[in-house]
């Protein structure tokens, strides 16, 4: 079977086979995460969605550059162009150094999605670490004619930029409507028009995080950093960006406009964009202040949550939608999700035991039709090929499981190579492309134990303390994480649900 991928592609909104600029080599670039607060679940979708697209392209042999930028400074509170940094906000308040701040949370943010099995980029570039490339991008357009200056901040001149090119063209919006909407918001005066962004800002004297440039001591505007590292480490002309649905409109919009006025034309082929994660139809984010870390998912400590769900069963939760799709949170379909995701596992591993004994080396096919696993196969490669599609593929290995059962209650029987065929499509479906894996296999029962009785002991000195309070508080945690506590004669055992 001839794999030829097809992406959603926002800026023709269309599919459009995939052909890379400089094959074998493939460039992919991502939004990454603004290092102030502990990562969400809406920061989850982004990662696990460009995680399948990079494993998938190193699948089918590309030489993948992956570049996934950190947010380090330059992300304004207020949306305008105006207001405080968010990371020098947060260190004012917990009363540190901002790039103390970065590091802590662009470590958090390594260890969740390593938690995730998210695979590393090839390159992580901090916004902090290029003003270099920043200024120089800003001068270049400043020479274009497509950007002013005023008081030591630089704007992009959008409305003159929209008089040859198309300001709007990825997101769909009309400049006219833009700035009738937006002229009457505040932190608007020195711009010559509302739509205008900034490539440069003054740092006011209480503005903590500042550089030197031809204009002025300050720092670079948001957009500007993805523009620069993305065409730095990729070229100027490169395969794919990629990033949430909320990013379309002004950030990826206003990239495309930077590029073109620095570059002499845009930089990017195809843009990929993940939809929304909602709670009960609203998106979740920080702003709206309903959003739930992935610390709270995997210890269950949210008050929205009825129990800890593990990385894995979160991973499972975001695949089963595609990821144009919204995906709406519910305890429900979290629990749903991790009881799908342990059908699987499963299966992959009643698969291995059938293989491992040889006790279905039958000639004799599937009733289904000869060529029944080759069928799956081709189904899961189609469903990647089609805008990677990780919800179809996840049926087709639910088939996958229901004939391995129907295999190992020897109601069916099975020739060798149709049997390691199988394995083979468990092994590069869910393992390699859809990045799953099995928890269980990294179950680390010995410190589990020693952690547990350790627990235990406290509570059972607690009981003979008749410090009820402590007791009862150990006991209702342990149950939120369906681990049932028995307390006997002999003292109290544990087992996990």
């Amino acid at each position: 079977m001839e794999n030829k991928l097809f992406i959603h592609n926002t800026l023709t909104r269309k599919k459009e086979l995939f052909e890379p600029i400089n094959p074998p080599f493939a460039g992919l670039y991502v939004c990454g995460p603004t290092v102030y607060g502990d990562p969400h679940l809406g920061h989850a979708r982004p990662a696990i969605t460009f995680d399948v697209v990079f494993r998938y392209l190193l699948h089918l042999g590309y030489k993948v550059r992956y570049v996934r930028n950190i947010t380090d400074v330059g992300h304004l509170v207020a949306d305008l162009d105006d207001g405080e940094d968010k990371i020098a906000k947060k260190a004012q308040v917990e009363q540190l150094e901002p790039m103390e701040i970065a590091q802590y949370y662009a470590d958090r943010y390594f260890i969740f999605m390593d938690a995730l099995n998210v695979k590393r980029p090839s390159i992580e570039p901090r916004a902090s670490g290029h003003m270099i490339e920043q200024i120089l991008m800003v001068s270049k357009i400043l020479d274009a004619g497509y950007a002013y200056e005023v008081n030591g901040s630089v704007y992009f001149d959008v409305e003159k930029y929209n008089i040859t090119h198309e300001y709007g063209k990825l997101s769909g919006r009309v400049l006219d409507d833009l700035m009738t909407n937006t002229r009457t918001l505040e932190g608007q005066d020195e711009k010559r028009h509302p739509s205008d962004f900034a490539l440069w800002k003054k740092a006011q004297p209480e503005h903590i995080m500042r550089w030197p440039s031809p204009w002025s001591e300050g720092f670079p505007g948001w957009h500007l950093e993805c523009s620069a590292m993305s065409t730095k480490y990729l070229g100027d002309y490169f395969d794919i960006h990629g990033g949430g649905m909320d990013l379309l409109f002004p950030h990826h919009e206003s990239e495309i406009a930077q590029c073109q006025a620095a570059i002499g034309h845009e930089s990017v082929k195809y843009w990929l964009h993940n939809n929304m994660i909602t709670i009960n139809g609203q998106k979740m984010g920080k702003s709206l202040g309903n959003f739930i870390t992935l610390d709270e998912f995997f210890t269950g400590t949210h008050a929205s949550l009825h129990q800890a769900y593990s990385p894995m069963t979160i991973r499972f939760f975001i695949l089963q939608a595609h990821y144009r799709s919204t995906l709406d949170f519910s305890n429900e379909a979290l629990q749903a999700a991790e009881k799908g995701l342990k059908k699987l596992m499963t299966g992959y591993e009643t698969l291995v035991k059938l293989i491992a004994t040889e006790k279905l080396s039958s000639p004799t096919p599937l009733p289904q039709g000869e060529g029944r696993i080759g069928e799956i196969k081709d189904a899961c490669y189609a469903a990647m090929n089609d805008d990677f599609n990780s919800p179809i593929v996840i049926a087709n290995l639910f088939e996958g499981v229901r004939i391995i059962n129907s295999l190992a209650d020897k109601k069916e029987s099975i020739s060798a190579g149709d049997l390691e065929m199988l394995k083979e499509i468990f092994t590069t479906f869910l393992f390699d492309i859809l990045g799953l894996k099995n928890e269980k296999a990294n179950d680390q029962r010995p410190l589990l134990d020693g952690l547990m009785q350790l627990v235990l002991s406290i509570r059972q000195k607690s009981r003979e303390t008749k410090d009820w309070g402590t007791s009862d508080q150990i006991r209702d945690v342990l149950q939120k994480l369906h681990i049932i506590v028995k307390d006997g004669k002999e003292g109290s055992s544990w087992s996990a649900e």
